[in-house]
């Protein structure tokens, strides 16, 4: 089996990357920092989410990165066609494949992750009526989130950006929740029985000790999810985010989750986040009525 050689090329950097399969090309960011002993980590971003963190080497002046996150496992290549491009090829589990190329730029950037879902004219707040996992009905009309700063968070148990997500709104709402703030997780899973879908999520309660509400929603068919909040013009991914000020009015949307994995990314995401809940949190509701 081959061994990490010595090289002269330098994997390290930024990339703006674009994956072609077929016809199609989606575009993505590549991080990767090119270590000692050939040793190679990083991510790809994607207006939906991230890679999680990738590891790998260099061997005959060719980068490999790989994981495997529990469900899924990806494995990445490339070679320098120049100081500041890459060719590379990607696998997921045994059939998918693609190609993608990456070009050197500091300052690549995605589609806002703001602006992908948004809510249809003519609506400012979202309505639904929800199980919670012991079949319990749960509404954002209930007395629980009267006047106060409340989270949704679009999520599957199946999902790894949604685990990473979960993972930091634990923490997060531990030690945050006595401000005034609450979080409500929509869990979309991969079969519509309820008995399934409340097993899979009391597993992640259990997992993460959650101590906040987390509700069946649906499954993750993106089309079915849309419909039950027929507010929104779709849901793109998951995890998506939305948070609802003290007034109940949505105040923002964020599609997809950054984690652990993406670096600087990562904590960029937390300030954000961190600042839009201040910012909530500081609104007079008299005056936003």
């Amino acid at each position: 089996m081959p061994t990490p050689n010595t090289t002269t090329e330098s994997f390290s950097g930024q990339y703006a990357v674009t994956c072609i399969i077929d016809t199609d090309t989606t575009q993505a960011i590549g991080l990767f920092s090119h270590g000692a002993d050939n040793i190679v980590t990083g991510s790809f971003l994607t207006s939906t989410g991230d890679y999680r963190y990738l590891e790998g080497n260099i061997i005959d002046d060719k980068m490999y990165l790989s994981t495997f996150d529990g469900n899924h496992a990806y494995l990445f290549t490339a070679t320098k066609t120049s100081d500041s491009t890459l060719s590379g090829a990607y696998w997921s589990g045994k059939t998918w494949y693609q190609t993608w190329t990456g070009v050197r730029d500091e300052n690549a950037s995605l589609p806002d992750a703001e602006s992908l879902t948004y809510l249809k004219e003519g609506y400012n707040t979202i309505e639904f009526t929800f199980p919670d996992v012991n079949g319990q009905p749960v509404s954002l009309t209930d007395e629980k989130y009267k006047d106060k700063v409340v989270i949704l968070q679009l999520l599957g148990t199946w999902c790894p950006n949604c685990m990473d997500e979960t993972r930091f709104l634990t923490k997060w709402y531990d030690n945050n929740k006595d401000r005034g703030v609450e979080i409500i997780g929509l869990a979309y899973e991969s079969k519509s029985d309820f008995n399934y879908a409340s097993e899979r999520v009391k597993k992640m309660i259990d997992k993460f000790d959650i101590h906040y509400d987390v509700v069946i929603a649906g499954t993750k068919d993106k089309a079915e999810a849309s419909a039950t909040l027929p507010m929104l013009n779709e849901v793109v991914a998951f995890p998506t985010t939305i948070y609802i000020g003290k007034d109940g009015l949505v105040k923002k949307m964020h599609t997809g989750f950054f984690g652990p994995g993406t670096g600087i990314y990562y904590d960029l995401f937390i300030r954000h986040f961190n600042e839009t809940i201040n910012e909530l949190l500081s609104e007079n509701i008299a005056s936003t009525q």
